[in-house]
């Protein structure tokens, strides 16, 4: 009982103003890379600076190709979204015409510009061979296609918002 006791009382006080503090460790404290690129991994921001993606509720990618990228894989059922790290991660489809093969794909948004490089899309490919899924090469240019696709989209997006 005593043991506990004195495990109790060796931890530290918290201050009231501990969220307010100012100092550079507390800014940083919980951050992947320690400067503000909007990682923060099991930590609270409190760097007190308005304009962060996570305070503003902005993208941290381009808003286009992000949207146009969602709806490029519309078809395909989500995994898993970043809109700040601009990760887009979709689960096995087997289309109904062909239940022996199926795919997935992981598209990668890769700045705030409306470029032509600013997306890659990977799509995989499997077959199911004696009750197993084996990896089947995709087209070559399965890739760039979506790709395509989704820059074609982007500016679709990108038009319909100017003429408003």
């Amino acid at each position: 009982m005593l043991l506990a006791l004195a495990a109790c009382s060796s931890g530290r006080v918290v201050e009231n103003d501990e969220y307010n503090n100012d100092s550079r460790r507390a800014r940083v404290q919980g951050r992947l890379s320690g400067e503000q690129d909007g990682l923060l991994i099991m930590g609270t921001d409190r760097s007190g600076r308005g304009g962060g993606a996570s305070e503003s509720g902005a993208l941290g990618v381009n808003a286009y190709l992000w949207r146009a990228t969602l709806d490029t894989l519309s078809f395909l059922p989500l995994s898993s979204a970043d809109p700040f790290g601009g990760v887009i991660i979709t689960d096995w489809y087997s289309p109904p015409a062909t239940p022996g093969e199926r795919f997935r794909a992981t598209a990668y948004i890769l700045g705030r510009q409306l470029r032509s490089d600013g997306v890659r899309i990977s799509v995989f490919r499997q077959e199911q061979r004696n009750g197993t899924w084996v990896d089947a090469p995709v087209a070559p240019s399965t890739n760039t296609d979506m790709e395509n696709q989704v820059l074609a989209r982007a500016r679709e997006l990108r038009s319909q918002t100017a003429a408003r």
